[in-house]
């Protein structure tokens, strides 16, 4: 689960920068909570996604405390990659072809933290959400 700010701006990154799919939506209230994933390949209906959102592999909840897209004092959630809250570092995605995903991402107005270029490790990337959680974007057959 990462909180996010603004789920518009989190949403549309995570389907149209990433690829994923929105799930659900759960209204609790004070929060809202957003569920997406990528395509299974099933073609699955809206309500099937949605009733087998927790029966799936590698669901990413959002949760959006209501008021945080609007309050100007509001300073943003801790990345867990900085003091204070260092502890989280980041979620990892693979993709068939990193060089043409980073060009996409660059393309997309895509923050990075790591080019493709950057660092010794030539063949991972990582990429920055609307809320500067660290997404690391690794080729489907990487080897450690």
């Amino acid at each position: 689960m990462l909180r996010v700010k603004d789920p518009k701006a989190s949403i549309q990154f995570y389907t149209e920068v990433l690829g994923m799919e929105f799930l659900a939506k759960h209204d609790g209230g004070d929060f809202t909570l957003y569920f997406l994933a990528f395509d299974d390949g099933k073609g699955l209906t809206e309500e099937e996604k949605a009733q087998g959102r927790f029966a799936r592999e590698g669901v990413l909840e959002l949760t959006h405390n209501h008021g945080t897209e609007s309050d100007p004092d509001f300073k943003g959630y801790a990345s867990g990659n900085t003091e204070p809250g260092r502890g989280f570092g980041h979620i990892a995605i693979s993709v068939d072809d990193i060089a043409a995903a980073c060009d996409r991402f660059e393309k997309s107005g895509v923050q990075f933290k790591k080019r493709l270029t950057d660092g010794k490790m030539k063949n991972i990337a990582f990429i920055l959400d609307p809320d500067g959680y660290w997404i690391e974007v690794v080729p489907g057959d990487l080897r450690l």
